[in-house]
């Protein structure tokens, strides 16, 4: 092991050794180090941080507009208000999809949506607080910071205020979308009308001085380069020293079918070795501030998934009941608790369904 590592960039000497990698390090090593290298290194710092058990949360999935002020180049769940296959869900809807995702056993409901120009601060409220009466038992964990930030601007309200008034509604929890690549050299590419990400960092400072806490995603495998991502996990280990409020963070694959990326010329999704090392460096760079590393199984697929699991990462999301966005760029999604069991099972693991906030509810 240690040879293996000496044999590779030094930033991975220096990750074995418990220091703190730098955009530089992260840069070289994802560039440079072959993937059994870079995920041993990270799959030993698994173990310290985070044991043997695979972890997954029950998890419904609520989508309630797909109307979008935004353009990024990189969705193909968006549509534009008038659009044919526009939607906002009415109090109906959304009350029945709560009970669906209470039915299935889900503990907690995800809900996200586009940046939708007519729908005021209390539609949001309402929905949240429907939700919770009715089912107080799950947790709401509902809306980026980007959609935090967009309401704070088209309400005129800080976005201290809406925080405020959401969590007064029953807001429990924060997804981790819309955080994308915070680099300014890239962002703009894939994400057209959009906060910078500065200002996604910002809101989810302010969520968690509320003690309101929630994930983080990083968007990989487009138009980047290794720099771009080092440096948005970077930015994620100062903003969690500072204020511990991120839950878990969970590298996204880019799926290339129906976007604007695709028509504009980007031939092809990234490769499966890429992947593996970009989880493989969200554990190391993020070691010491973050312990939960994320394998998003909907965009990996459940064999690569497993892999990821093998060389840094610890935790499945969840079952992602009724997810609409990567299904949108044409990846099969939903599966069981006791399928993400049975994938954890088949690498030698043991599995655990956790709540939100990683609270082990069932081991397997």
């Amino acid at each position: 092991m240690l040879e293996d590592l000496m044999a590779g960039p030094r930033g991975l000497e220096r990750a074995a050794a418990g220091e703190d990698l730098s955009v530089a390090d992260g840069a070289e090593i994802l560039e440079s180090a072959a993937v059994h290298q870079i995920s041993a290194a990270a799959d030993r710092v698994r173990r310290e941080r985070a044991g043997d058990t695979v972890t997954f949360a029950a998890s419904y999935y609520m989508n309630y507009t797909n109307v979008c002020a935004a353009s990024c180049q990189m969705c193909a769940f968006y549509r534009k208000k008038g659009d044919k296959e526009a939607y906002a869900l009415e109090p109906a809807e959304i009350a029945a999809r709560a009970a669906a995702a209470e039915g299935m056993g889900a503990t907690e409901v995800h809900i996200v949506g586009g940046f939708h120009p007519d729908l005021p601060l209390e539609y949001y409220e309402e929905m949240i607080r429907s939700i919770k009466s009715a089912h107080p038992a799950l947790n709401v964990k509902a809306l980026t910071a980007a959609e935090i930030l967009f309401l704070s601007r088209i309400t005129k309200n800080s976005v201290r205020e809406v925080l405020a008034r959401l969590k007064a509604a029953g807001l429990d929890s924060m997804p981790g979308g819309g955080a994308e690549l915070f680099h300014p050299e890239v962002r703009p590419r894939i994400a057209r009308g959009k906060c910078t990400g500065q200002e996604w960092l910002d809101v989810a400072r302010e969520a968690h001085s509320m003690g309101i806490r929630g994930n983080v995603t990083m968007l990989y495998g487009h138009v980047e380069r290794p720099e771009h991502v080092a440096d948005h996990l970077a930015r994620v280990r100062d903003l969690q020293r500072e204020t511990g409020g991120f839950i878990t963070m969970i590298p996204l694959k880019f799926s290339l079918e129906n976007t604007e990326l695709e028509r504009d010329g980007v031939e092809r999704e990234c490769a499966a070795s890429y992947d593996l090392k970009v989880v493989a460096l969200s554990r190391l760079m993020l070691a010491g501030a973050l312990d939960n590393i994320s394998v998003y199984w909907v965009a990996y697929g459940r064999k690569l998934a497993q892999v990821a699991l093998c060389g840094g990462g610890s935790d499945l999301v969840g079952t992602a009941f009724s997810e609409e966005v990567y299904r949108a760029a044409g990846r099969p999604t939903e599966s069981s608790v006791d399928d993400l069991a049975a994938m954890a099972a088949e690498i030698g693991r043991p599995a655990a369904q956790r709540d939100t906030h990683f609270g082990i509810l069932r081991r397997f």
